[in-house]
């Protein structure tokens, strides 16, 4: 049922903060039709709302279908507060349609030229760059900050005026959006959080084109380059 387009009733609002309960009246799988269900909506609802589910969570044995009208999208961080609007919601196993992480294209400026920093992380196949899942409260430079330091022990300044999305869909159903920013790295000693991080390497911006795979990757990069080159358009953000 994830990512699928239903239609609901809606039964009544519970919560100010757009929480609502109904049931579902149309969708593909016959099994669930008038399940009950929990939607979260940015805008008033009444009647009848062509919808997309976008979670579903364990209730002890029970399956709970979490919708929001079509084109309204919600992260775990902000779906996760919003089920504490719901009276007698206990959930785990927790799956969201969209997840977003932020992180950066970090570089450094060694004497030999500058250099982009690439890491592998312990599930993935591929080089790519640092990052990481929004967590409540959180900016996206916050998170990208986090998830730097987390990662690779660096500290870095952003540059304001890069700022790059990646979309995509990597198995399944789920969603994926990488927002990435233009970081500079203070110093270039690498301090990997083991535990997320398999490697890492400093390399030139034609040697990560070369190393990175994924089509969205090597655009960002390019981007970046392209910036440095420009040097008139890095606009230096205060840390964060």
């Amino acid at each position: 049922m994830l990512g699928s387009f239903i239609d609901v009733s809606i039964l009544g609002k519970i919560s100010s903060k757009g929480v609502y309960t109904g049931y579902i009246t149309r969708c593909n799988d016959k099994r669930y039709r008038r399940t009950s269900i929990v939607i979260f909506s940015r805008t008033e609802l009444t009647d009848i709302v062509h919808c997309t589910v976008i979670a579903t969570t364990q209730l002890n044995t029970n399956i709970k279908f979490i919708a929001a009208p079509c084109g309204q999208i919600f992260y775990e961080p902000e779906i996760k507060e919003l089920l504490k609007e719901v009276r007698n919601v206990r959930y785990h196993k927790l799956t969201c349609l969209y997840e977003k992480s932020c992180g950066a294209i970090v570089f450094h400026r060694f004497k030999d030229g500058i250099k982009v920093l690439l890491v592998k992380n312990r599930n993935g196949k591929y080089w790519s760059f640092p990052k990481g899942h929004v967590e409540k409260g959180e900016s996206e430079h916050q998170t990208a900050a986090r998830e730097i330091k987390e990662e690779t022990g660096l500290s870095v300044y952003f540059y304001d005026n890069y700022r790059q999305v990646s979309d995509y869909v990597p198995f399944g159903k789920i969603k994926k959006r990488a927002v990435f920013f233009l970081a500079e790295a203070k110093q270039s000693n690498v301090r990997i959080q083991h535990s997320e991080i398999d490697s890492y390497t400093w390399v030139s911006f034609a040697q990560a084109q070369e190393m990175c795979r994924y089509e969205n990757d090597i655009r960002v990069l390019k981007k970046a380059e392209n910036m440095i080159t420009h040097k008139k358009k890095l606009v230096r953000k205060n840390p964060v």
